[in-house]
């Protein structure tokens, strides 16, 4: 895929700041932490364009980054990292104001085409579980990207998408794609995908 421009447009604590310019939205789903940041630079072929952090919970944010590309098709449009779920070292009171944003921007926001679920490749837990439930219950379009891949053998890659699909109840049409941020292994799988997601004759 070929990147003309990637930047940084603005975060947004309330969905009254989102932008209305109309492009269509791809939107990082995952649990703090699993490589949001990490997966947007790699696809983006930037290094420091999302902020990367150790620290759990660092996104606090929707961020939202404008892409366009050399593909007629899919043009320009918005990713957006939305903050992660489960443990994040904030404040009580900053986590609370996560859910109504998140949930107001998941059910209502029209420029949304659909979501890349990150899971972690080594292993999914109960809240990644809950959370595809939910998106297929909103009927949003969802790729589960399982991150981290580089991490485990060639052996045990087949073994981690046998239980990835498993434990989250994988319908056979969602596609699930390993990935590497440190390698790119997968990049090329997952712009094909999200060109799905985002063509006007998908």
């Amino acid at each position: 895929m070929k990147i003309l421009s990637a930047e940084f447009i603005k975060s947004c604590e309330k969905p009254e700041q989102f932008p209305r310019d109309g492009l269509s939205e791809v939107a990082f789903v995952g649990r703090s932490n699993v490589g949001k940041s990490s997966l947007l630079n790699s696809l983006l072929h930037r290094r420091g364009l999302a902020k990367v952090s150790r620290t759990p919970g660092k996104t606090c944010t929707a961020n939202f980054f404008r892409v366009v590309t050399g593909d007629p098709l899919l043009k320009s449009f918005y990713w957006v990292d939305l903050p992660g779920y489960g443990y994040a070292k904030v404040a009580k009171s900053v986590q609370a104001q996560w859910g109504p944003m998140i949930n107001g921007y998941l059910t209502e926001r029209q420029e949304l085409m659909g979501i890349l679920l990150l899971v972690d490749a080594r292993g999914v837990e109960r809240h990644d579980v809950a959370t595809f439930a939910w998106l297929r219950t909103l009927g949003l379009r969802v790729i589960v990207v399982a991150t981290k891949v580089d991490k485990l053998s060639r052996a045990e890659r087949r073994g981690s998408m046998v239980a990835i699909r498993g434990s989250l109840d994988v319908p056979g049409g969602t596609e699930l794609i390993l990935y590497s941020s440190v390698t790119h292994e997968g990049r090329d799988e997952l712009w094909r995908a999200i060109r799905k997601l985002l063509s006007v004759e998908s």
